[in-house]
């Protein structure tokens, strides 16, 4: 046990990383998207520019074996926060410029790969500092912890921008410089935090003496990776996965502020980010549900139905578009009903790339591996969600959006299983 763990226990410790590392992600990944819709852009630009700001997360495999044999893990995720909070204060002030899109891109950018490298490091450290056991208590908190944060970012603040724009009169930019320098404070406060409690992480069994020693290891990684049995189905398995839910991550929220004559919803920036900390919630139920019937019978067995119930609530977007209810009590309810399905499935696929993808010597770089290919997924679909929406309208999109979660299910059906980790003791319940 290292010195770190003595010093905190984890209740101290994991729900405080996790949540740092959910805010700035989703900031990224979901809430840049809704700013530069309320800032005048169109839905395929967005989706372009947003979309392509997955690639951090897609080729962290590349530098994951160097977090993992250089230096401490809690070293890269200390180092990775005060770095975002430059980039979030930044990100406030580049609003003022004239040329504000290109730089802000450009900074979400870096905020991507400083983010992409908090979630190798504090995966490490959650997997290092923790035996197999405490990883099972825990794991319900981490996952609860990082949609805590999913619903700081894209619901209570993107709440306040509208309550900043529609109430005090602030224009969308100023609104949007409040926010940022929110996020600002939240990965300052983290980082003085996570300096005082955070455990180092266990290193690797084979440390690395420099950079170019971890380089030299970051070959081995690679070669052990792709020579696990039946890796080819698997990294299949892993990306279609969320085949689906990639096209509705960009578009669903685009789609709620969309006026009603374009064949949106016309919600307002308070209802959608209300809406969303609603349907979390929902999505931590789910998340926990998932969990807890993976423990029980293993992923094996339940791997399955865990796919359909991500992929077939896809239908309430199909719904929303053909019905445009006004009821907001309703919409909340059916886009909940899409969370839950969202949270009950998507813990298969946490599971299964601990489980299955990671097991050997290079643990965390594996896994950052396999959580590359899921965001190569999310990229992907992101940067041509707004193009084939643009051309198809919201209605035949979402229709669009139910036949490519078909290649998922069957995919699920047909997964390899191999490592013999299956039980509560195996399971860590990420929400990222």
């Amino acid at each position: 046990m290292s010195e770190g763990q003595k010093r905190a226990h984890p209740l101290l410790w994991v729900p405080s990383l996790y949540f740092a590392m959910g805010t700035p992600m989703v900031a990224v990944s979901t809430v840049a998207a809704i700013m530069y819709k309320n800032l005048g852009l169109s839905n395929a630009d967005i989706a372009l520019y947003t979309g392509s700001m997955y690639l951090p997360w897609v080729i962290k495999p590349l530098w994951a074996p160097v977090v993992e044999l250089l230096r401490t893990k809690r070293f890269f995720v200390l180092a990775m926060e005060w770095t975002m909070t430059i980039t979030f204060i930044a990100l406030a002030l580049a609003l003022k410029l004239p040329a504000y899109l290109a730089v802000t891109i450009a900074l979400f950018w870096l905020t991507g790969f400083a983010s992409a490298t908090q979630d190798i490091a504090g995966d490490g450290v959650f997997i290092g500092a923790l035996s197999p056991k405490e990883q099972a208590n825990y794991g319900g908190v981490q996952g609860m912890a990082w949609n805590l944060g999913k619903i700081l970012a894209s619901g209570v603040l993107v709440t306040a921008t509208g309550y900043l724009h529609t109430d005090l009169g602030m224009s969308w930019f100023n609104a949007w410089m409040v926010i940022l320098f929110t996020f600002a404070a939240v990965m300052a406060g983290s980082a003085l935090w996570h300096g005082r409690v955070l455990p180092t992480g266990d290193r690797a069994a084979h440390e690395a003496a420099g950079l170019s020693d971890a380089f030299k290891t970051m070959g081995e990684a690679w070669a052990s990776f792709f020579k696990k049995r039946d890796i080819g189905l698997m990294i299949a398995v892993v990306f279609f996965y969320r085949f689906g839910e990639g096209f509705i991550e960009k578009m669903g929220p685009l789609f709620m502020i969309d006026p009603r004559n374009l064949g949106g919803l016309g919600l307002s920036n308070q209802v959608l980010g209300n809406m969303t900390s609603i349907g979390t919630f929902g999505f931590i139920g789910g998340t926990l549900a998932g969990g807890f019937l993976a423990g029980r019978y293993g992923l094996r067995k339940v791997f399955l139905p865990l796919a359909f119930a991500l992929n077939v609530p896809h239908i309430t977007y199909f719904y929303l578009s053909h019905a445009l209810p006004t009821d907001l009590t309703w919409i909340t309810l059916v886009v909940t009903i899409e969370k839950i399905g969202y949270g009950f499935g998507t813990i298969g696929m946490m599971l299964y790339m601990m489980q299955q993808l990671s097991p050997g010597k290079f643990r965390t770089a594996h896994y950052a591996f396999a959580t590359g290919i899921m965001a190569l997924n999310m990229m992907a679909t992101g940067v041509v969600s707004g193009r084939i929406q643009q051309a198809l309208g919201h209605k035949h999109f979402f229709l669009f959006v139910l036949l490519a979660s078909i290649p998922p299910v069957l995919l699920a059906w047909r997964a390899p299983f191999h490592e013999q980790l299956e039980g509560p003791g195996a399971a860590i319940a990420g929400g990222h």
